[in-house]
């Protein structure tokens, strides 16, 4: 679980149209601790703050209430103060966090240590996790700490080892990013849908490949959806890809010249929902992001009705099917011929075990049965709720004479 984050300040560097800020976030540096009972690894959780240069400002954006941000007037090496640039490269829609803490909306910021394949000297890398609560921002961060000179006055950060600016930060660089724009998204059967995922690098690239990975992870189970690989500098031929599902695409091209790695998947079923992880990788670094799927279809309503007889009850049926997912509400409401406004029917009904279909969708009925007492003229309603249907939807029958 993530710590929350407190917005402290912004440092302006300008008040043109492309102004910039600097945003101060409070975070927690997460490293894996002494193994606890059952051999399972701890975690420890350590205060640290990562400040954020150079966050775009809008020229809509009030600048009154942006106040500097002033670093500790004396260096302390238990500090763990991380300065990084967001400008080069960009993290797309930083500017959300401009607005978090007057939005009362939490930022989540975790930082830990981080292993580039392949490189022996891995001490100065750390992964940098930002998310917002509520607001479809999310992104992961590879941060490289910078060359500081050094002389008999440099501090050294006492937990990481690591030398400090004369202003007591850790200085680093963003030089590769992992970003998604879409938390989770919701799509029909049958449908298409598009899971958003992108990726950053510094104007000198890491390497000449990427690579992207795509996986679905439901119910305990995972399996690889597609994979890409392709030449930063669009050679013919060089791209290779491996789908295992029918209907998965992503764009070469995209991928190269904007750093889109979204996936496109058609032709939706039930069984393509949970957890879809995209893994982006540049030479020895590689990082993530998560998109929830959801499927989502509404049902079909409808309403059938018993013969009405005197002196004997009247049995209606409201019909719902083929929705997905399971959870469904079916309400009875009465409207008597001199009511201006429908009522809760006093007997709710019984209802039908759910059935499921081939295709993973479920239908339910529920059976009303009317007294002969209800006057004929009566409007009998079936209302269903379903999180598929922006409202409700409604079947109704107005009762009839008796058959003598």
């Amino acid at each position: 679980m993530m710590f929350g984050i407190v917005l402290f300040g912004f440092f302006l560097k300008g008040v043109s149209a492309d102004a910039v800020a600097d945003v101060v976030l409070s975070c927690a540096l997460v490293e894996e601790g002494v193994g606890g009972m059952g051999g399972g690894a701890l975690f420890t959780r350590t205060p640290a703050t990562l400040v954020l240069r150079d966050v775009a400002v809008g020229p809509d954006e009030s600048l009154e209430t942006l106040t500097p941000f002033v670093p500790p007037s004396i260096p302390d090496p238990e500090l763990i103060l991380f300065e990084a640039k967001a400008s080069s490269p960009a993290i797309p829609n930083a500017d959300v966090l401009l607005h978090a803490d007057c939005n009362q909306q939490e930022v989540l910021c975790e930082i830990s240590r981080y292993s580039p394949r392949g490189l022996q000297d891995a001490a100065g890398f750390f992964m940098v996790s930002l998310s917002v609560d509520g607001v479809d921002f999310s992104t992961a961060l590879i941060l490289q700490t910078s060359p500081v000179e050094q002389d008999r006055s440099t501090l050294v950060q006492n937990k990481l080892g690591l030398p400090l600016s004369r202003s007591g930060t850790l200085l680093t660089e963003v030089i590769f990013l992992v970003f998604s724009h879409i938390k989770s998204v919701s799509a029909p059967l049958k449908g298409q849908v598009l899971l958003n995922c992108g990726f950053r690098q510094q104007e000198v690239p890491l390497d000449p490949e990427v690579a992207v990975e795509w996986r679905l992870q439901h119910r305990g189970k995972g399996r690889k959806v597609l994979e890409m690989k392709t030449k930063l500098d669009d050679a013919e031929g060089s791209t290779a890809v491996e789908g295992e599902r029918k209907g998965s695409s992503l764009d070469a091209a995209r991928l190269v010249h904007e750093g889109d790695a979204s996936m496109s998947l058609s032709g939706l079923q039930v069984e393509d929902e949970g957890t879809y992880i995209c893994t982006v990788s540049v030479g020895s670094f590689h990082t993530q992001q998560v998109v929830q799927l959801h499927i989502r279809q509404p049902p079909h309503v409808s309403l059938s009705e018993g013969k009405r007889v005197s002196g004997s009850p009247q049995t209606l049926s409201c019909h719902c099917s083929k929705y997905y997912p399971l959870d469904v509400q079916m309400e009875w409401f009465s409207q008597a011929p001199t009511a201006s406004e429908p009522e809760p029917f006093p007997n709710q009904g019984s209802l039908s075990s759910h059935r499921q279909h081939g295709d993973g969708t479920f239908s339910l009925s529920s059976h009303l049965s009317v007294p002969s007492s209800v006057p004929p003229g009566t409007r009998i309603t079936c209302r269903v709720s379903h999180s598929a249907l922006d409202a409700p939807l409604q079947v109704a029958v107005e009762l009839q004479s008796p058959e003598i």
